[in-house]
């Protein structure tokens, strides 16, 4: 029997639905599959002995940056045997990720592809490929299975606003944007292709979780209004089956704005917050992204979440080539004034514009004439800003970010506001005191990715 080793290096801080997906499709093919998260256990080099495919799951930057010492170690281990990788850093990268001895990269059908690629394997070592259960898909059809996953107790967990703590499941409702925002990863895999995952799929696997423990489900859709429809019914069956169960979701600016009507939809079905990559208050910046929204139409959409009593955990990315000290301090000034301090993890404000392989970031002339050459093992193309002070700003940020650890967010703003000004050379005025909206409810490790994996995620390789 074929035996499949399908490794995640990082996912967030959630259970890799990203094995468990892949799992379920070659267990019922007949393959002896096993599943390990590098983001909690050790890699175990002794139970690669008896393992015939070694497949990655590289979803984002953070976990291709992770993945590359362990393909040198697999390689040295075990030779000859075969290694795959999936997910959208690995196909962006698939030249380096080849050079460093991953043999099959596979695409944005990778549940099929990793399918026929392990047959094919069988097949050649003389097994019997009859005797797979399964056909291939081009669709998440199958129930993800978990079975061998750690405990969702292990963990991101969210921080209730009333100081209790729930266990956090976490589901895909569907795949792909539709849309083409020039800094996102999803776009040079996707090319505006969104698919969706059958409703009936995600409530089992919801299902699955909250028999585990989960009082709380994080769907982590690119964005989940892309078919608003889709996600319209699936929030209310939800909530039909689970009354008690809250949720969060990830929605464009955008999207929000043109399906309001769904904001009570939303908040009555038990949705607690949504994630909306806001990225900047500057238009000129906003338009380098081709984000489809404004700096006015930020504010319009903090009007529409309070008025549906749903709060806001933005995203953003207020390091990029176009920023400047008053940039920055304006983005700062605007989080205060609309008193959502305490709904942006410190991160947030540390994060610089990554421009990987394939971005359609390539695609402006004034990226082309600022970019260096493109850095292959760092899965991107470095940039300086013209001014060094923004740069200096930035490393400074990072590490106020970095040693926030459970300090209270207002307080770690209070220090990058210090430091911004002191950047500047201007002395810091009192931060603008907005009306209290009280600390809206939190995953204990927010969304972020950046260009260099902590000491602490590479502690398990």
């Amino acid at each position: 029997m074929m035996r499949i080793l399908l490794l995640s290096t990082y996912e967030l801080g959630h259970q890799p639905v990203n094995l468990a997906q892949p799992a379920a499709i070659l267990r019922a093919a007949g393959f002896a599959v096993r599943t390990v998260d590098l983001a909690l256990d050790r890699f175990d080099p002794v139970g690669m002995q008896d393992t015939d495919l070694v497949a990655f799951s590289i979803p984002m930057h953070t976990a291709a940056r992770l993945t590359v010492p362990l393909v040198a170690r697999i390689r040295k281990l075990r030779p000859r045997i075969h290694i795959a990788a999936y997910g959208l850093y690995a196909v962006m990268n698939r030249d380096y990720f080849n050079t460093l001895g991953v043999d099959s990269i596979l695409g944005t059908d990778s549940d099929s592809d990793l399918l026929a690629l392990s047959r094919r394997l069988e097949n050649e070592a003389g097994g019997d490929p009859a005797a797979a259960r399964a056909s291939g898909t081009k669709h998440p059809t199958w129930l993800p299975d978990r079975s061998d996953l750690p405990g969702l107790d292990r963990y991101a967990y969210l921080r209730c606003a009333d100081g209790r703590r729930k266990t956090v499941g976490y589901v895909e409702a569907s795949q792909g944007c539709k849309h083409y925002c020039r800094h996102c990863p999803v776009v040079p895999v996707f090319q505006g292709r969104f698919r969706a995952v059958a409703r009936e799929i995600v409530l089992a696997d919801i299902r699955q979780q909250v028999r585990s423990g989960a009082r709380h489900i994080t769907f982590g859709d690119p964005d989940f209004l892309n078919g608003p429809t889709h996600g319209r019914r699936l929030a209310e069956a939800l909530h039909a089956e689970f009354p008690d169960l809250t949720y969060d979701v990830t929605i464009k600016v955008e999207h929000i704005l043109s399906n309001r009507n769904l904001l009570p939809i939303l908040k009555k079905t038990g949705c607690l917050f949504i994630t909306s990559a806001v990225e900047s208050v500057n238009d000129a910046v906003l338009d380098k992204l081709a984000k489809g929204h404004s700096r006015s139409d930020f504010f319009r959409l903090m009007e529409l979440l309070d008025e549906a009593a749903l709060d806001l955990s933005p995203t953003f990315v207020p390091f990029t080539p176009w920023t400047t000290l008053e940039d920055y301090i304006d983005l700062l000034r605007v989080i205060a004034d609309l008193g959502l301090i305490d709904s942006v993890a410190p991160v947030q404000l540390s994060i610089r514009l990554l421009i990987p392989p394939g971005s359609r970031l390539l695609e402006l002339d004034d990226i082309k004439s600022r970019v260096q050459a493109l850095e292959q093992a760092s899965f991107l193309y470095p940039w300086e800003n013209p001014d060094p002070r923004v740069d200096g700003l930035q490393c400074a940020v990072r590490k106020l970010a970095q040693a926030a650890g459970d300090s209270p967010r207002r307080h770690v703003f209070s220090r990058i506001w210090q430091a911004a000004h002191r950047a500047a050379g201007i002395e810091a005025p009192a931060l603008p005191v907005a009306a209290p909206r009280g600390i809206p409810a939190q995953l204990s490790e927010p969304w972020y990715c950046c260009a260099e994996p902590t000491e602490t995620q590479y502690r398990f390789l």
